[in-house]
C-alpha cells in the first residue's frame, strides 16, 4: 500500500476542433481504457468544455511519480497521442502535481516532500516582506483614492496581489533558488 503523500496527478488539457468532438470523445474512451491497464493508476477524470471553450480538461491520478512517468513515456501513450494529433486546435499542455506541495517540487520533477518547518520557514520568509511592501506600495493609491482605504476592500486587494505574486512570481523562483537547502 502506497502513502497517499506519494500520489502525484498528471493535469492534461486539450484544446479539440469543434468539428472533432464527437471523434475525440470516442478517442478519450480509448486512452482511458489504455491508462487503467498500466501499473499504479488510481483514476481519471474528465472536464468537458463549457460555454465558448474548446479545452477538455483530463485529471489522471498515479499512486508514484515512476508509475505516472511509465505511463507518460509508454508507447501506448504516444501512439494514441499520434491519432488524436489532427484533433487538436494547439497541443496539449501538461501538469504534473504532487498535491499541495505543489511549490515544494525540485526542479528535477520527482517529488521529494520537504520538512514542514522548511516549508514554514521559506513560505514565511516569502510572505513577510510581500505583507510589509504591498501594503505600503498601495498606500499612494489609497490616499487618491479613499474607499480603497475602507478595512475589508483594502485587506482583500493586499491578500490578493500578495497571493499572486506567491503563486506566479515568487514561490516558483524562491523555491528554485533554495531547493538544496529545502531537500536536504
Amino acid at each position: 500500500m502506497h502513502d497517499p503523500t506519494d500520489f502525484v496527478t498528471l493535469v492534461i488539457q486539450h484544446e479539440v476542433k469543434p468539428a472533432s468532438r464527437a471523434a475525440y470523445e470516442a478517442w478519450l474512451k480509448k486512452i482511458a481504457q489504455a491508462c487503467q491497464r498500466f501499473r499504479g493508476h488510481l483514476g481519471v477524470n474528465i472536464i468537458r468544455p463549457h460555454g465558448t471553450t474548446h479545452a477538455y480538461v483530463i485529471v489522471l491520478r498515479f499512486d508514484s511519480h515512476d508509475h505516472l512517468m511509465g505511463w507518460i513515456e509508454s508507447d501506448a501513450r504516444k501512439e494514441l497521442l499520434a491519432r488524436a494529433d489532427p484533433l487538436f486546435l494547439s497541443a496539449e499542455e501538461l501538469e504534473i502535481q504532487s498535491g499541495l506541495e505543489y511549490w515544494f517540487t525540485p526542479p528535477s520533477g520527482k517529488p521529494v516532500h520537504a520538512k514542514p518547518f522548511k516549508q514554514f520557514l521559506i513560505t514565511l520568509s516569502a510572505i513577510f516582506p510581500l505583507t510589509v511592501i504591498v501594503p505600503w506600495a498601495l498606500a499612494p493609491i489609497v490616499r487618491w483614492l479613499p474607499p480603497l482605504g475602507w478595512p475589508v476592500l483594502s485587506n482583500f486587494i493586499v491578500a490578493s496581489i500578495v497571493v499572486a505574486l506567491m503563486v506566479y512570481v515568487v514561490m516558483p523562483r524562491y523555491t528554485r533558488l533554495m531547493a538544496r537547502w529545502l531537500f536536504r
